[in-house]
C-alpha cells in the first residue's frame, strides 16, 4: 500500500526463512530474534530487538508482535499467532515464506511486463519534446517568420518545456485524482470495482486477485483458523479494495448459515466457474487442496493476461503517438496547404 510503514517483501521473506530455519533447529525464539536484531535484514533489526525485549519480560510472541503490527501484514500476524498457539510456528513460517515468495514473483512478473510499454511512453514524450526543440532551432537559423508548429504549443526550448509541462500536469492530475478517490476503503473499492470492468485490465486484475485469494485461503484454512477470520484475511490478501470491502457481507452470510460458495457468489465479484469449483470442493471437504490447485491455475492465467496487457499497453502508446502525428499533419495542412489552395 502507498506510503505504508510495512517492511518490504524481501525483508519479510528473509525474516520468515530465519524463523523457520532456527526454530526447526531447536533454538529458543528469543535467541532467534536477538540474532535477527544483530544480523537480520536492516528493516527487521530494530523490530526484532523490541520484540525480543518483550519476550524476555514474559510476553508471548503474539502479544509482542501486536505492538509492531504497523510493520507486518495482517496475514503474517494472524498466522504466526495461530502457529504459536498450536506449537507449529516453524511450519507456519515456512508456509508464509512460500506465500510471500509467490507474491514477490507475481509483482516482479507484472513489473517486467509493464516496464517496456512505460519506457516506450517516456521515450515518445521526450522524442516529441526533442522534435519541438529541433524545429525551433531550425526556424531560428533560417529566420522563418511563420514556422510550422505541429502541435500548437510553440517551438524551441519554450515549446518543448510547455509540452513536458502539459504531460507532467496531466499525469499529476490523474495520480492526484486517484489518491483523492481512494482515500477511504469505500472509495478504493469503487475505483477497483470500476477497473475490474475494463476490458484487458479487468481480467488481469481479477486473475491477480484470485491467485492471491486462493493462496491465502489455502494457507489460513490449513492452520485450522475459523472460516470467517480466514475469509476476511484472504479477501484482504487480494490487495484489491473491491474484494476487501466485501469481507463484512461474506462474514455476515457465513454467520447466517450460508455455505462458503453461496457467500462468495453473493459478492458478485467471483466468476461463476470459480464459485462452482468452491461449491464442489466444499461438499467434498477439500477446499484447501482445491485452493492450492486453483492458485496454480490462476497464476498460469495471470501470465497470459499480463502478456496481453503488455501488448495492449504498447499498442496504446503507439496509438497516442500516431494520434499526435495525425494532429500535426492536420495542423500543417490547415496552416500551409489549405491557404495556398484556398481551401
Amino acid at each position: 500500500m502507498l506510503f505504508s510503514r510495512q517492511i518490504s517483501q524481501s525483508s519479510l521473506i528473509e525474516f520468515c526463512r530465519a524463523l523457520r530455519h532456527n526454530l526447526d533447529a531447536g533454538l529458543p525464539i528469543v535467541r532467534v530474534l536477538r540474532q535477527q536484531g544483530e544480523r537480520g535484514p536492516l528493516a527487521v533489526r530494530s523490530i526484532a530487538v523490541r520484540v525480543s525485549n518483550e519476550l524476555e519480560k514474559g510476553e508471548s510472541f503474539t502479544v509482542a508482535l501486536k505492538a509492531e503490527r504497523a510493520y507486518f501484514p495482517p496475514l503474517f500476524l494472524s498466522l504466526t499467532s495461530m502457529g504459536e498457539e498450536t506449537g507449529h510456528l516453524p511450519e507456519i513460517c515456512g508456509e508464509l515464506e512460500k506465500y510471500y515468495i509467490m507474491q514477490q514473483r507475481l509483482w516482479r512478473q507484472f513489473v517486467a511486463r509493464i516496464t517496456w510499454p512505460v519506457l516506450q511512453f517516456v521515450a515518445s514524450v521526450f522524442i516529441i519534446a526533442l522534435m519541438l526543440l529541433v524545429l525551433g532551432i531550425i526556424a531560428d537559423i533560417k529566420n522563418t517568420k511563420d514556422p510550422i508548429d505541429p502541435i500548437g504549443l510553440g517551438l524551441g526550448p519554450a515549446g518543448a518545456l510547455r509540452w513536458l509541462t502539459a504531460v507532467s500536469l496531466s499525469l499529476a492530475l490523474l495520480f492526484g485524482g486517484y489518491l483523492l478517490a481512494t482515500r477511504s476503503l469505500k472509495g478504493r473499492a469503487r475505483v477497483d470495482s470500476a477497473l475490474l470492468r475494463i476490458p484487458v485490465i479487468g481480467p488481469t486484475l481479477m486473475a491477480l486477485a484470485l491467485t492471491r485469494f486462493c493462496l491465502a485461503l489455502r494457507l489460513t484454512l490449513e492452520t485450522g483458523m475459523p472460516i470467517t477470520h480466514a475469509l476476511r484475511l484472504s479477501l484482504r490478501a487480494t490487495n484489491n479494495a473491491a474484494f476487501e470491502a466485501a469481507a463484512g457481507n461474506v462474514k455476515k452470510k457465513l454467520m447466517e448459515g450460508r455455505e462458503l460458495a453461496q457467500a462468495l457468489a453473493m459478492t458478485r465479484l467471483f466468476p461463476p466457474t470459480f464459485v462452482d469449483i468452491v461449491a464442489v470442493a466444499e461438499e467434498g471437504g477439500r477446499v484447501p487442496e482445491v485452493m492450492r490447485k486453483q492458485a496454480d491455475a490462476y497464476e498460469e492465467e495471470l501470465h497470459l493476461r499480463l502478456a496481453i496487457l503488455s501488448r495492449f499497453a504498447s499498442f496504446g502508446v503507439w496509438f497516442i503517438v500516431a494520434a499526435l502525428i495525425v494532429f500535426a499533419i492536420f495542423r500543417i495542412f490547415m496552416t500551409i496547404i489549405a491557404p495556398a489552395y484556398g481551401i
